[in-house]
């Protein structure tokens, strides 16, 4: 049985350590409110870019098609592009990306397809150079505590870009969370390259008599890079939201957590004390009436 002595410093430390994720769950929370405004702000302009895309690509054709519509005619190199954050201490956020990730790998490699991953953000790396060791091929650090920014999103759609057209790969998927709440955070898988074409989309831009300026091979040509740094962007927002609202959940259980175990310890300290008590007055007791 522990002594009083350690009980005390066992039940100090546990009040320290309660102290500081009741603090980190009032940053989180001070960091959600901000942090899903911006993610909701984000989702139409995303979601209307992306249509627009796919409308534009659905009416051109040809050899003169963007590689970033037309793709490159096959499919035998995939990259998943996983976007994590930098920092821990949120509960599964984290491993749940990186969990969908892994199971659509497994899955390509299992139909004899190739596996390359493109890393955003360091708290993923550990578990895919363990689980898919050499297929890391480039990986971008974020800004950990501060807002994504769009000049980020830019560096990274550049660099996928220029890895595409020199065939480093053939399709591009992008994973990241889903804000929906403080307590749920839903996985997200999402082509990014080439421009994944709805089938309705078709049906409907055929039978649409649209006129472009200038014509939907130049407007593509500007559209195109830009969708993919608005819907890297897009996952950067819902990522940093995704976070701060499992930071706060994971917090807040271990605040919970922390103020149980103290109650435990103070229990079996007070137990404790209170034997020492009653030993010492037996001892007592049994002394005066030996004299």
């Amino acid at each position: 049985m522990a002594s009083l002595k350690e009980l005390k410093g066992r039940i100090a430390s546990v009040k320290s350590t309660q102290k500081i994720t009741k603090a980190k769950q009032m940053v989180a929370a001070a960091k959600l409110r901000k942090a899903q405004a911006a993610a909701e702000a984000a989702r139409p302009y995303s979601a209307r870019l992306e249509g627009v895309v796919a409308s534009l690509a659905a009416t051109v054709g040809g050899e003169g098609a963007s590689p970033l519509m037309a793709g490159t005619g096959k499919d035998d190199v995939h990259l998943l592009v996983v976007a994590n954050s930098d920092r821990g201490l949120a509960g599964a956020f984290n491993a749940n990306i990186v969990k969908a990730a892994a199971a659509k790998a497994k899955a390509l490699i299992a139909d004899g397809k190739t596996v390359q991953f493109y890393l955003i953000g360091r708290k993923g790396r550990p578990v895919i150079n363990r689980t898919f060791p050499g297929t890391i091929v480039a990986q971008y650090d974020t800004t950990g505590a501060k807002a994504p920014g769009y000049n980020q999103a830019q560096e990274i759609a550049h660099e996928l870009t220029e890895m595409f057209l020199a065939g480093k790969f053939d399709v591009a998927h992008l994973f990241y969370s889903t804000f929906k709440s403080a307590l749920a955070q839903i996985p997200t898988e999402q082509q990014i390259i080439p421009v994944k074409i709805p089938v309705n989309t078709t049906a409907a831009a055929t039978s649409a008599t649209v006129e472009y300026e200038p014509d939907e091979e130049t407007i593509l040509a500007d559209l195109l890079p830009r969708n993919i740094a608005i819907q890297i962007f897009k996952a950067l927002l819902e990522n940093m939201a995704s976070e701060q609202g499992a930071s706060m959940t994971a917090m807040d259980n271990a605040t919970r957590n922390a103020g149980d175990l103290i109650n435990n310890l103070t229990i079996q300290y007070n137990r404790s004390r209170q034997a020492a008590i009653t030993t010492e007055l037996i001892e007592i007791i049994a002394g005066a009436e030996a004299l």
